[in-house]
């Protein structure tokens, strides 16, 4: 029986398994840091010109570290229930495509940046991108159970690029505020490997419950909610945040806490969940307080 070819896919489509190539929901939790980092830093609204340049060009920049990334880890991702219908793990997308469309979009990223923003953000996306794809994704992901925790700061990069666009320079406040989203990472992320343990340990990555399992897992969670939220404090302290910042700071991080005090006592993947999903609204709220604190100030 001759085998049906399959159909050409249409332009939408391409372009559709373009973007999603860039992993746009990860992109959206990277630029909410962005902004507030900006307001922060400016005492101030910063104007939209500079704001749109540096969120475009971070969001091009992440795009393209996503898409190496990608391009990198097709083998695994066609093994991992969660990654499957990726546009390299299902076929839709060649790794030549997708490594070009990277290539593209980092050049444009780094360039923007240096055109429209400044010197010393254009260097540190380019930095980014590099740590990203070059430590995180070939060093360290199919290495080390610290993957997460060193890689993860490619991830905190937004808030310094973000400083940068503003200042032109970085601060203790700036390195500060990077330190709260490294220490928010390996939590974030260790919660979703709960979810997914079974995926990484049939693609052989040694993510932290693969190799240590769910318990210690939960305990290295509430350890870096704990480290988390005292750094929250530091920053407020050094970057002379209001009463505004401090009482979010304070009951963000107690509700964080509670989700990840219930899953040490009692680890299993719906509270695993809670604390994956809680610590996104954390992070979110966490910085429009940062950037409503700033404004109020003024």
């Amino acid at each position: 029986m001759t085998a049906v070819a399959a159909s050409p896919m249409t332009v939408r489509e391409r372009v559709a398994a373009y973007v999603a190539l860039t992993k746009p929901r990860i992109i959206e939790l990277l630029l909410i840091t962005t902004v507030p980092a900006m307001v922060v830093a400016e005492r101030q609204w910063p104007g939209v010109g500079l704001v749109a340049a540096t969120v475009v060009g971070g969001a091009l920049a992440a795009g393209a570290a996503n898409a190496f990334n990608s391009a990198v880890e097709h083998d695994i991702d066609a093994i991992m229930e969660r990654t499957s219908s990726r546009p390299m793990a299902d076929g839709r997308l060649t790794r030549t495509q997708a490594v070009r469309f990277a290539a593209i979009l980092a050049v444009v990223s780094v360039v923007g940046m240096a055109v429209l923003v400044n010197a010393l953000a254009a260097g540190l996306t380019a930095f980014a991108i590099f740590f990203y794809v070059v430590v995180y994704t070939l060093g360290l992901k199919r290495r080390t159970t610290q993957n997460i925790v060193i890689g993860g700061a490619a991830g905190c990069m937004p808030v310094l690029i973000g400083w940068a666009a503003v200042t032109g320079d970085l601060g203790l406040a700036a390195l500060l505020l990077f330190a709260i989203v490294f220490v928010w990472t390996p939590p974030h992320f260790w919660a979703l490997a709960l979810r997914y343990e079974e995926d990484y340990r049939r693609a052989g990555v040694p993510m932290l419950p693969v190799v240590v399992g769910s318990r210690e897992t939960a305990r290295q969670i509430l350890l870096y909610g704990v480290l988390l939220v005292s750094v929250t404090l530091m920053f407020g302290a050094v970057a002379q945040m209001g009463l505004i910042y401090l009482v979010a700071a304070l009951l963000l991080g107690w509700w964080f806490l509670a989700a990840a005090w219930s899953l040490f006592r009692a680890p299993d993947v719906d509270r695993a969940m809670l604390v994956f999903k809680r610590s996104i609204h954390y992070l979110a709220l966490l910085f429009v307080a940062i950037a409503v604190d700033a404004l109020v100030l003024v």
